[in-house]
């Protein structure tokens, strides 16, 4: 090659700045260097390479008996990492207020999806109390604020509407289910909630003991909200009965959703005209605060205006001193009957779990996921770090403690925590205060709410829920980014929404680990050409300048080479290089057996380099795919060169050739231009060898 440096490129063809180019960039700057030309093995003695030691399990057991009972505490009770070190004048103030703000906000969430899951609203402030106060202490995220989840809620309320046989009214009495018969189990619906809840967190602590934290990787962006946005319009269909003030049965199972809207529209003529009219005017209060008050609140203060706990006043005050004066209203479904103090403790029912232990498994992986998808926002966003494995801990302890009080499993709520962060909070100190304010609740306040109307609970969280609902519009974005994402998205939305959250969930993982190896199977290759002058190689189809050197070719190959891709790696190098080595030996011999002419088109190919720098991973397999590969190529006179191996794909080659041969029959360079070089200095002293042989 020219060793005359010259420029890469007309300035006329590129006049776009680098995305790296700035003020203290020399556009002249050059890179020079000057270096022998170096094969793998040269390399590596050179540099004094050395494969890393392997620890023993010796040296795991020594490494764990050397870590301090102090460091083991801290990293199990998180709290004691951060309340010795809080910095009391710079987060105070803001842990206190969003606090207060998260307080107002669990108020009417906890009552309403209390109510969604088939039990008594005020467990919904129990779990706005126990849980959270847990995970204060357990969890290691700053800004998650735990409690309610609507979609953990829904996903608990079908398994208790499936297996509750006793429902507990508003006033205290109960009621057995229509289809309840002679001889079968009796249980109330908060007695399946909190079994639901024991086996969640037994679920949790077993993958913490087992450190299965890294199981949400199997879980995309695309898959979660798939499921949540389905799970969402669950939600907010259910509520439609409430907000028309309708008395339908609860469907179950399958097709739920169509069929509940089939008896909404069936009944639609019974609807109650006083529910619907606060339904609609709760509706209308709540859109004059988003697209009106919000934005104005937004200009003057962090703090938005708490318009749900504001709804839930005005109605509960509405409802107590109007039913008496107008007779319409006495007809009004209300909250009913909520108790003060703290509630008894109850114990699962542990015949009940193996009926329900799936169902569990599934609201288990899916709370878990959603807490840590939310976790690592906040985490990547604050810059600071949280442990996945303690994560499963924290939660595992919440739902334990949860299910001694009537609580139903908790998870990370998106838009509390999204306000708990924006407001200023910056600790779990938040969590803490807002345990201490819903404390009052618990022992005094309780009964104040016992007037709610429900339609104006349901149209609170039907509104609350509806930006979740309104994500199957990512849809369409999934499908111009990858295709395979967007069918993700559409199969577990489908499955979801039609079947089952549990059914969405196995074909959701199934379907990303089979897009995961397919693309394994179809890898990327192509021949590489030379930027002139210069040492860097480029996809020939891809950039116009660079040039294919004569009598050699760049074979680049990435992703992994083992038993079940050697075949798609012999396809593409069949494909980029035009011939079949094995085919064109069978030719030459059968020409030779049958005393024919035989032409090999490439014989002007004298090597062909395959540049592994972007490979990954090598089997012994894919080891013996490429000896053969080099020996037919070899008996073609075509020599083959292995360049870029990285440390892990050198040491399995050379391990291989050290098992199954006494030297190696591999000829590899730590670059594609060392491998180059290489080659033309051999095709020069091939080529003054015959000048001088031919003047002799």
């Amino acid at each position: 090659m020219d060793s005359e440096k010259q420029p890469l490129l007309k300035k006329s063809i590129c006049k776009r700045q680098s995305v790296a180019a700035n003020a203290y960039t020399d556009p002249n700057l050059s890179i020079f260097v000057d270096r022998p030309v170096y094969q793998q093995e040269d390399l590596n003695r050179d540099t004094l390479y050395a494969k890393p030691p392997k620890g023993t399990f010796g040296d795991k057991i020594h490494r764990c008996c050397k870590i301090s009972p102090y460091k083991c505490v801290r990293r199990t009770f998180p709290i004691l990492k951060w309340l010795p070190n809080y910095q009391w004048k710079k987060w105070l103030f803001g842990d206190i207020i969003a606090g207060l703000t998260v307080t107002v906000m669990q108020i009417p969430q906890g009552m309403g999806y209390g109510m969604l899951g088939g039990i008594p609203p005020i467990c919904g402030i129990y779990m706005a109390f126990f849980p959270v106060l847990m995970y204060a202490i357990f969890g290691t995220s700053r800004h998650l604020s735990t409690g309610t989840f609507a979609i953990i809620c829904l996903m608990t309320g079908k398994i208790v509407t499936q297996y509750g046989t006793i429902e507990i009214l508003q006033n205290g009495t109960r009621i057995a289910h229509d289809d309840l018969h002679t001889g079968d189990q009796i249980r109330t619906n908060i007695q399946v909630a909190i079994t639901v809840t024991f086996v969640v967190a037994c679920i949790q602590l077993v993958m913490f003991c087992l450190r299965l934290g890294i199981i949400t990787t199997m879980f995309s962006d695309t898959l979660i909200k798939g499921l949540t946005c389905a799970t969402s319009c669950h939600v907010v269909i259910s509520q439609l009965k409430d907000i028309l003030g309708l008395k339908l049965e609860k469907r179950r199972g399958y097709f739920s959703i169509p069929l509940t809207i089939y008896d909404v529209g069936a009944n639609i003529q019974s609807a109650h005209i006083p529910s619907v009219i606060i339904s609609a005017v709760t509706l209308l209060v709540i859109l004059i605060n988003n697209f009106g008050v919000k934005k104005l609140m937004a200009k003057m203060t962090k703090i938005p205006f708490p318009i749900e706990i504001f709804v839930v006043i005005v109605g509960t005050i509405f409802s107590y001193f109007c039913k008496d004066a107008f007779d319409v209203l006495n007809d009004i479904e209300t909250i009913g009957n909520i108790p003060t103090g703290f509630p008894a403790v109850y114990f699962p029912d542990f015949t009940l779990i193996p009926e329900i232990f799936l169902d569990c498994l599934v609201i288990a992986i899916v709370s878990y996921a959603i807490t840590m998808s939310m976790a690592l926002l906040f985490a990547r966003k604050c810059t600071y770090e949280v442990d996945a494995n303690q994560e499963l801990l924290a939660l595992g302890v919440s739902n334990t403690v949860g299910s001694l009080f009537s609580c139903m499993p908790t998870c990370a709520s998106v838009s509390r925590s999204l306000i708990q962060q924006s407001v200023g909070g910056s600790t779990q100190l938040t969590s803490l205060v807002s345990c201490s304010l819903l404390l009052s609740v618990l022992l005094y306040l309780g009964p104040a709410f016992e007037s709610l109307p429900k339609s104006c609970l349901g149209t609170l969280i039907a509104a609350a829920i509806w930006p979740a609902v309104m994500q199957f519009t990512l849809l369409l974005k999934y499908w111009k980014l990858s295709k395979w994402d967007a069918l993700v998205f559409l199969a577990a939305y489908l499955l979801t929404l039609f079947l089952d959250i549990g059914l969405a969930l196995g074909v959701g993982v199934v379907i990303s680990l089979f897009g995961i190896i397919l693309q394994s199977y179809r890898p990327y290759s192509c021949l590489l050409g030379n930027v002139p002058n210069t040492d860097l190689y480029l996809d020939l189809e891809r950039y116009k300048a660079v040039q294919e050197i004569p009598s050699i070719k760049i074979f680049h190959f990435s992703g992994i080479l083992n038993f079940s891709s050697r075949q798609v790696f012999m396809e593409s190098f069949i494909d980029q290089l035009g011939f079949n080595p094995a085919k064109i030996l069978r030719r030459r011999k059968y020409a030779e057996e049958h005393n024919l002419p035989f032409e090999f088109e490439s014989l002007m190919m004298k090597y062909i380099i395959i540049d592994f720098s972007s490979l990954t991973s090598i089997d012994p397999a894919g080891i013996d795919l490429m000896r053969n590969l080099a020996k037919d190529l070899e008996q073609l006179g075509i020599s083959l060169f292995i360049v870029g191996c990285s440390g892990p794909v050198f040491e399995k080659i050379a391990r291989c050739d050290q098992i199954e041969h006494s030297h190696s029959e591999f000829i590899l360079f730590p670059t594609i231009h060392d491998a180059v070089v290489f080659a033309q200095g051999r095709d020069q002293v091939s080529t003054n060898i015959k000048n001088f042989q031919s003047k002799t």
